[in-house]
Parts: structure tokens; sequence; C-alpha cells
């Protein structure tokens, strides 16, 4: 037999992370809810732990007991085989259960899988499956607390930071350059023994034309200057849903970007509070129509997924990683052949392959490990809370 150990220390690795994304905030901060599409980390905190409960606990533990029969609804996020579910813009109104009983709720579940994967995660594979994607789902999270979170401090006048300022700044960007990718038949998809979402599946193959991807993201500067040519206001460059969009909003530049008192210069709200505009890194917290609007007045346009996937794969460009989810031009659709897992883990992913976007890459809120060329991530084209940005494609 196996031994089990590596399960456990995997598990409390993961689930320690998450509770350090909170160690910084209030009980206050962790129970407000921002806007309908950012969720309280009180509730990050609980749904986590709600899903090793119901798709975990509820199927493998003897004599199976909810630690509170409300939280089957209150914390289900989109499973409708599963039930009903607390209204999404509602979550902020939760102030019950408290931030201590929802800690109390994690140590229960977390001593309770630790028992079960002690006795069953070396000889059962469905067992080990699941608590591999519980354990995948959990570093989604632990990305959206970190977004989810900027957006709340955003919304305080007072500009608190979430942690103390990097030490190192971005250093120079340098001018844009150009990678040249032959064009023919390559495969996409995931490939080899590790993880993946459903929706990296299956591997396949597809034809690229001959093309040429930039060396590195567009910089705050660089979309600087698009602004000041008057890019937000030149219906030309726009897609007509995105034109609508900004004027029906009044954007004027990217989220959390401000201008100075004396209007000569932008900051812009980060993880460290209002800082100034720093000019070298990646443009960030920009929508797909603001993404294309930029591109098209470039002279270029934004990548195919599979055109990304091909040249990360490839290992060539600066940037695929670590910084910021790059837009692409491919609406989020399934790959030939893709069938959702039975049952209502297969709400996963598959449902929302409609009116969304696919991103790639990863955000400097990724955790370690959680990051692979085949990744899709998905929004709409509105989307901007979320660390994205551009990388251009010829």
């Amino acid at each position: 037999m196996r031994d089990a150990s590596p399960w456990t220390e995997r598990y409390a690795q993961v689930r320690a992370a998450t509770m350090a994304l909170a160690e910084p905030l209030s009980d206050e901060d962790c129970g407000a809810q921002s806007m309908p599409d950012a969720s309280p980390v009180k509730w990050h905190l609980a749904h986590t732990t709600w899903f090793f409960e119901t798709f975990i606990l509820e199927r493998f533990e003897p004599g199976f007991q909810p630690f509170h029969p409300a939280f089957r609804v209150l914390f289900n996020s989109y499973y409708n085989g599963v039930g009903d579910k607390h209204p999404r813009p509602q979550r902020g109104l939760l102030t019950r259960p408290s931030m201590a009983e929802v800690r109390a709720y994690r140590a229960n579940v977390d001593a309770r899988i630790a028992a079960l994967a002690t006795r069953l995660a070396a000889t059962d594979a469905r067992l080990a499956a699941l608590l591999t994607l519980g354990l995948q789902h959990e570093q989604q999270h632990q990305e959206l607390i970190v977004t989810d979170i900027k957006h709340l401090l955003a919304q305080n006048p007072m500009a608190p930071a979430y942690r103390p300022p990097a030490a190192a700044a971005m250093p120079a960007a340098g001018g844009q350059a150009w990678l040249r990718f032959d064009g023919g038949v390559h495969e996409i998809g995931h490939q080899g023994e590790g993880f993946c979402f459903d929706n990296e599946l299956p591997r396949h193959k597809v034809y690229v034309a001959p093309f040429e991807l930039s060396r590195r993201l567009v910089t705050n500067a660089e979309y600087l200057a698009f602004l000041e040519a008057g890019g937000y206001r030149d219906p030309s460059l726009w897609l007509a849903e995105g034109w609508d969009w900004i004027r029906a909003q009044g954007i004027e530049a990217p989220l959390y970007w401000r201008r100075v008192e004396e209007g000569t210069g932008w900051s812009a709200f980060t993880l460290h509070g209002q800082q100034p505009l720093d000019m070298d890194a990646p443009v960030t917290h920009i929508s797909l129509f603001e993404a294309d609007a930029y591109a098209h007045w470039s002279g270029a346009r934004l990548p195919t997924e599979a055109e990304w996937e091909h040249a990360a794969s490839a290992g060539a460009p600066a940037q695929m990683f670590g910084h910021c989810w790059q837009w692409t031009s491919s609406s989020y659709a399934p790959y030939p052949g893709f069938r959702p897992a039975e049952g209502a883990i297969g709400e996963y992913n598959g449902k929302f392959m409609v009116n969304q976007y696919v991103l790639r890459g990863s955000s400097l809120a990724t955790p370690q490990g959680h990051t692979r060329a085949s990744y899709r991530n998905f929004f709409t084209a509105s989307a901007r809370w979320q660390f994205t940005g551009i990388r251009l494609a010829k």
C-alpha cells in the first residue's frame, strides 16, 4: 500500500496558504462584498470548505453528518445538481456565520478530510482525483481572494494597503520586439500525467497560420500613449459593444487608474495602496474591449488561444506567466470531443462555454504551481477586476 502522507501534507499546505491570505484582513474586511462579481473573503473560505464537505465527505465518510445543514445552500456557488444556492449578489449580507464559525468549519472539515485521506487516498483512485480537484479549486479561489479584496479596498477613500510595497520596481521594459512562428498543424490541449481541468481536453490538432507574437506584455506607458492619443474617444478603434460599454459606464482609463490632483500624471490603486503609475509594469485590469481597441490602435491584434499556447509551449517569449492573464481573441468553447464529467462536478467548466473569451498565462495573484501552457481561463468581455493585460500578435 502506498503512503497517504503526501496527500495530507499537500492538503494542509494548500489550506494553510488560503488562511494566510486572510491574515492581513479584519473580520470586517472579510465580510464585505464590493460588487456582484466579487465575493467576500469569508465566503471564499467557507465555499472551498463546502467543496470538500459536499463532494468528498458526503460521498466517502462513513456516517456522514454535515457541519451545519444550512451551509449546503449558503456556500454553494453554481452547482445546480447539488441544490439551491444563496443569491450571489447577496453574499455580502451573510453576517452570520461569523468568521470564527467559518474558521471552525474549516478546522472540522480539515480534520475529517485528513482522517479520510490517511485511510483511503492511497488505494481509492476516485477519492484521489476528487482531492486533487478540490485543491486545484481552492488555488483558484486563492487568486480570487486577492483580486476580490483588491476591488473591495479600492472602494475605500483611505486607499488602504493589503500588504507592504514590493522591494523592487519593475525593470525597464525596452522596445517592443517580435518573435516569428511558422504556420502548420500543431497540437494544443493538455498532455502528460499531471493535473488539468476538463476544459483543457482532449488534446487535438489545429492549423495555425504563420504569425508573430510580441516578446513582452504591453506596458502602462504604452497604454497611456493610447489613452492620451484619444483612444477612448475614437469609435473606429472599438468593437460596437465595447464602444457602447465605455460610453454607458463612463470609462476613460483602466480600472484603478486615477489622475493625480495636479492633473499632470497618473497613479494606480495597487495591493500596496495608492502608488504612482509604474510606467514599465504591464498594464493590468483592462477588459477585452480595451485590449482589442489598443491592439487595433497599435496596428496589431490579439492572439488566438492556439497561437498563444503554441508559442508558450515553444518556451520562447518572456512574461508568459506570473504577471497578468492575457486576453485572446478566442471565444471560450469546447474542444472537439470535449465531455464534461458526470454529475454535479461536470458543471465545473462546460456550462460556462458561452459569451466568454479565453485568457492565457497566469497573474501575480496565481499560486505557485498552478500554471501550465494549456490552462484556459475565461471571463466576459467587460470583466477587468482580475489581473488582465495585453500581449500583441501580428
